[in-house]
């Protein structure tokens, strides 16, 4: 666990802007264990599609008055099908509900709190920048909700929860795992970057 709360860039959306933060009410360990679920849930999603995956991590610290827990997925997208690239998006919040109801933590406030809007719209803008039309609460012409690929996430992420729950308690008791550790532990192949950069 780091001791210095991390750097502000670390806890900004990809517009610049404040991730939200959620009080699940749950004890710190509870709450870290969620969201290395919700890591592990983009984690795994992104490797099976053919993502490269950098590292994912918990990342907590103290500060005046108790602790702290955020996190992070670093991969490359690049030469991957949009909608996979929403799907793993979001993956995460799915992982972390589904973690809440097996362990009978769920209740409507937590599932509220684990809601990761700046996942959604980095799939929003991402998918836009390429003209593909992805919509918060309608099906826009030619394109999908939200609520779709939700649905599409949803079937993946329950054909790999294994997968997904041995990377989040992995990750849970080590902070960061590479993507190659995630590989290993899940016989998944960690795709290389392309043109071989490292």
């Amino acid at each position: 666990m780091r001791y210095q709360a991390p750097e502000q860039e670390e806890l900004l959306d990809h517009k610049g802007n404040p991730r939200a933060v959620a009080d699940l009410a749950l004890s710190y360990e509870q709450s870290r264990l969620n969201l290395a679920f919700h890591e592990a849930g983009h984690a795994v999603l992104s490797m099976a599609c053919g993502m490269h995956i950098i590292k994912s991590e918990v990342i907590a610290w103290e500060r005046p008055g108790g602790l702290s827990v955020t996190g992070r997925t670093d991969h490359d997208a690049r030469n991957i099908d949009p909608w996979e690239f929403a799907a793993q998006c979001a993956a995460g919040e799915l992982a972390s509900l589904h973690s809440l109801r097996i362990q009978r933590l769920w209740t409507p406030e937590r599932a509220a709190a684990c809601a990761a809007d700046h996942d959604r719209e980095l799939a929003i803008d991402l998918l836009g920048s390429f003209g593909y039309q992805l919509g918060r609460h309608h099906t826009p012409k030619g394109g999908k909700s939200w609520a779709a690929v939700q649905a599409m996430a949803m079937a993946r992420m329950h054909r790999m929860w294994d997968e997904i729950a041995a990377v989040a308690h992995a990750m849970d008791e080590r902070d960061v795992l590479t993507g190659d550790e995630i590989a290993a532990l899940t016989g998944l192949t960690n795709r290389p970057l392309p043109g071989g950069a490292a």
